[in-house]
């Protein structure tokens, strides 16, 4: 059922590392992004895909991780992802890609959730870096990557507590836990 996949699509931000993600697992998951709307049909976005150790280790750096865990600078050796995707918007097609990238992204996301693995929208980038890293030619705009791997972690949905704070966290066995507010407040008419 789709909200059963809805809610086991989590943002892992652990992996076990050394469990890789094939080429071909890979392209299938562009294949959904390719496959999924986007604004007039313009298909703008194109993909840089890496599941290979070194190439991981050019992107890894330029990555901003979880913006609410603050003294985390994000998953050490053996935790990182094995495999990314790269969302790039290509201006010689159009200057501006609207929300395309991310209807792209969780195409892929619940593709990758289906598969049994878990992934992150990442959208903290060090643009120009990453673009030096991997020699990303100009008329190119990076919009997200998508980290991809075996989940190494737990993450639960609760609600959003009393006080109101929707700050995920993680607890002292390193279970993360997300709040969502709950339909009623969501929906306002």
């Amino acid at each position: 059922m789709m909200k059963d996949l809805v809610l086991k699509n989590r943002s892992c931000r652990r992996f076990h590392q050394s469990a890789s993600v094939s080429m071909e697992t890979l392209k299938e998951l562009v294949d959904l992004a390719r496959l999924s709307a986007t604004g007039g049909n313009m298909q703008p976005l194109k993909f840089i895909v890496s599941g290979d150790a070194s190439r991981n280790a050019l992107i890894f750096p330029h990555l901003g991780w979880a913006a609410y865990l603050k003294e985390w600078p994000g998953p050490a050796e053996g935790e990182r992802p094995s495999a990314y995707i790269i969302l790039l918007g290509d201006k010689r097609i159009k200057p501006s890609f609207g929300c395309d990238h991310g209807i792209a992204a969780q195409s892929i996301l619940l593709g990758a959730t289906e598969k049994g693995l878990g992934g992150c929208i990442i959208a903290t980038i060090r643009q120009p870096a990453l673009g030096q890293s991997l020699a990303i030619p100009d008329h190119f705009e990076v919009l997200l990557v998508i980290a991809l791997g075996k989940p190494k972690e737990t993450v639960v949905i609760g609600p959003v507590g009393p006080a109101g704070d929707i700050k995920y966290w993680r607890d002292a066995q390193g279970v993360h836990h997300v709040p969502k507010r709950s339909l009623d407040e969501v929906i306002v008419g």
